[in-house]
């Protein structure tokens, strides 16, 4: 066989390989030059991305005027790329307006990889790391809940505020020992600003300019421009959100009163600037959180969240109520309150808080990663730089490993016979490569409020003049999502509850 056939033979077929390593995974066909921009969801994401995932498969990619991203809708893939290939996927995109504008690349759910965020692991690990330290934050915690449960028997309308005043005054207790002491506290108002704010901005897609950077030079004053002068307003909100609290612990210890904190713990004696703007940026990051469901979801926001989930769940599923509770007041008895410690005598009770956190998972696409060398998977390339989305939400709702997905029912986590638990939806919700610890304080806290106000209230559907009014079982858009406001009935399970909360209230 001459030489020039065998070359040309050799060079066929390394193009061949070539062509079919940089064959990206399956999508909607786009346009010339825009790709895929116009097939992209203004909301709801999670939802179109599931529908496109029963027609191109779990693993599809996207391309935004040349830029690709990669979806994931199934556990199978995101733990292939996201978990055994951490050290190429766990680095964070470029968001030029949230991130670079407003400043949340301050934050470890949005740091590029490096030694800034091992440090920051580093305290938080200090802070959350072991069982023993979650144990000695019990206390504080279980008073929180406590004052939870007082505010809400008085006025049940109250919910949603109570709810943020626990996730919001536990994680600053933590954070900086600060106590908040009354209703409508400004430190409480700072903090919820910025996190409101941190949803809206880091939505996939909410801004051009984060595919298109030149627009940031756009002048704030110029016609369309509003949501430079936005982004101006929140990088405001975010710098009080990181400096105020934190000039409080700085000045109680200072004083000598300050309390034990991550804070007061990791600045020490007397700490040089880059000390401090490490602490601010960890304590930051501890109350926005990587999802601690994903961004996984921020301890304070994931406790939000989630606590409203379950009083949404308990009015709509009284069955399950009426047998968490009946676990309760077998194990733990009508004379106390549920404590942390609890816990593992409680399998059913934790089980309905697993079911929470797989029925509406509140980071339903977590935070994006990004790709930091080219790779391959199931034959398709995967090149550098892509985002890869994981579908959080779909994986939760996957009728290969949750029964009637839909459906709300703790039992799936419980052995039975014949059959296997169904698959522990932490390893989902709270997202895939390197996880935040932040998680356990969001899970500890979680167990918490579900139990101990199992055990004190009865929680159902309001009565309106002879009518019951069903709640609306939608949720808010964004990289958080929330329930939509809704009416609740609340009330002591018994006049024995009713004493045990007036006995809280009192000290004894």
């Amino acid at each position: 066989m001459p030489t020039s056939l065998v070359f040309v033979d050799f060079l066929a077929l390394g193009l061949l390989l070539y062509t079919a390593r940089r064959h990206l995974p399956p999508g909607p066909a786009g346009w010339p030059v825009i790709g895929n921009i116009l097939d992209m969801p203004s909301s709801y994401e999670w939802k179109t991305f599931a529908r496109w995932g029963e027609r191109w498969g779990d693993m599809m990619s996207v391309n935004l005027f040349g830029k690709h991203m990669i979806i994931l809708d199934s556990f199978e893939v995101a733990n292939d790329l996201l978990d055994k290939k951490s050290s190429i996927y766990s680095d964070r995109p470029v968001l030029h307006v949230s991130g670079e504008m407003i400043g949340w690349k301050r934050i470890l759910v949005l740091m590029q990889y490096g030694p800034r965020v091992r440090e920051v692991r580093r305290l938080f690990s200090r802070t959350l790391g072991t069982h023993s330290r979650l144990a000695e934050l019990s206390g504080d915690l279980e008073k929180e809940a406590h004052g939870f449960l007082r505010r809400v028997a008085e006025n049940p309308s109250s919910l949603t505020k109570q709810v943020q005043r626990f996730a919001g005054s536990s994680i600053l207790k933590i954070i900086y020992g600060y106590t908040v002491e009354k209703e409508n506290d400004e430190y409480l108002r700072i903090v919820d600003t910025a996190m409101d704010e941190f949803s809206v901005a880091t939505a996939p897609g909410a801004y051009l300019a984060d595919i298109f950077p030149i627009l940031t030079h756009i002048p704030a004053w110029f016609p369309g421009a509003q949501w430079k002068r936005t982004a101006q307003v929140w990088r405001k909100d975010l710098d009080m959100m990181r400096n105020i609290p934190f000039e409080f612990t700085k000045a109680q210890m200072g004083a000598g009163t300050a309390v034990t904190s991550m804070v007061a713990s990791s600045l020490g004696g007397d700490a040089d600037p880059q000390r401090e703007s490490i602490v601010k940026d960890a304590a930051s990051s501890m109350y926005a959180g990587e999802h601690c469901a994903h961004l996984s979801t921020c301890a304070r926001v994931d406790t939000v969240s989630t606590m409203r989930s379950f009083f949404l769940a308990m009015m709509c599923h009284s069955d399950v109520q009426k047998k968490a509770q009946a676990e309760i007041d077998r194990v733990v008895g009508s004379n106390r309150l549920p404590v942390i410690a609890d816990r593992d005598n409680l399998p059913y009770t934790k089980a309905l808080c697993w079911e929470i956190l797989r029925w509406r998972p509140i980071g339903p696409l977590g935070i994006p990663h990004r790709l930091a060398q080219d790779d391959t998977h199931a034959g398709y390339f995967l090149p550098k730089g892509s985002v890869v989305i994981a579908n959080i939400w779909k994986m939760l709702r996957d009728p290969r490993h949750y029964s009637n997905p839909e459906q709300f029912n703790p039992d799936r986590f419980l052995p039975r016979e014949g059959s296997e638990p169904e698959r522990d939806p932490r390893h989902i919700v709270f997202g895939f490569g390197r996880r935040h610890i932040c998680s356990q304080l969001a899970e500890t806290s979680l167990f918490l409020i579900c139990a101990t106000s199992l055990a004190a209230f009865e929680i159902s559907k309001p009565v309106i003049d002879g009518k019951v009014i069903e709640p609306s079982m939608e949720y808010t858009t964004g990289t958080i999502t929330h329930p939509q406001e809704f009416q609740c009935a609340i009330k002591p399970r018994s006049s024995k509850a009713e004493a045990l909360l007036s006995a809280y209230e009192r000290g004894d």
